[in-house]
């Protein structure tokens, strides 16, 4: 048997066992599932923003414009690292929505990205006397729990 009848074989078998598992399993699991006992203890989990604070929180999207503006989650505010933006009008408009004692919660794309938590760190540096948290999972967990504009996978 050739080379190119062997690749083809064990292609095929490949390919239907992977078929079958998507029949019996379903489709592949996108949620973020977050272990509250393990997170950083600036981390929050998105079951106790939304169960225990019912949501009442002001959003912070860490990522770049574009990315917030085509799927960031409705009512967030932006605050990114990116050069070409103007840091204190973000501080301003963070601070003002700070005033009434609210928590904060900031995400970016995954539980992976630093972007959120150095946002974080600037937004505590206001010193207005708010819980400021990150978010497990970020983007992907608000996606996977359809909180986002654009409900597409990345």
């Amino acid at each position: 048997m050739n080379l190119v009848a062997q690749t083809a074989i064990v292609l095929s078998i490949a390919l239907a066992a992977a078929g079958t598992t998507y029949l019996i399993q379903g489709p592949p699991v996108r949620a973020v599932h977050c272990d509250a006992a393990k997170i950083k203890p600036d981390e929050v989990c998105l079951e106790r923003v939304m169960s225990e604070w019912q949501g009442r929180v002001l959003w912070v999207d860490a990522r770049l414009r574009g990315d917030w503006q085509r799927d960031g989650m409705a009512g967030a505010v932006l605050w990114n690292l990116d050069t070409a933006e103007n840091m204190q009008t973000f501080e301003a408009e963070v601070a003002a929505l700070m005033l009434d004692g609210q928590r904060v919660v900031v995400y970016c794309d995954n539980e992976d990205c630093g972007t959120s938590r150095q946002v974080a760190g600037r937004i505590k540096a206001l010193q207005l006397g708010n819980e400021v948290f990150v978010l497990y999972g970020g983007w992907r967990a608000l996606n996977a729990a359809q909180l986002t504009k654009n409900l597409k996978p990345k």
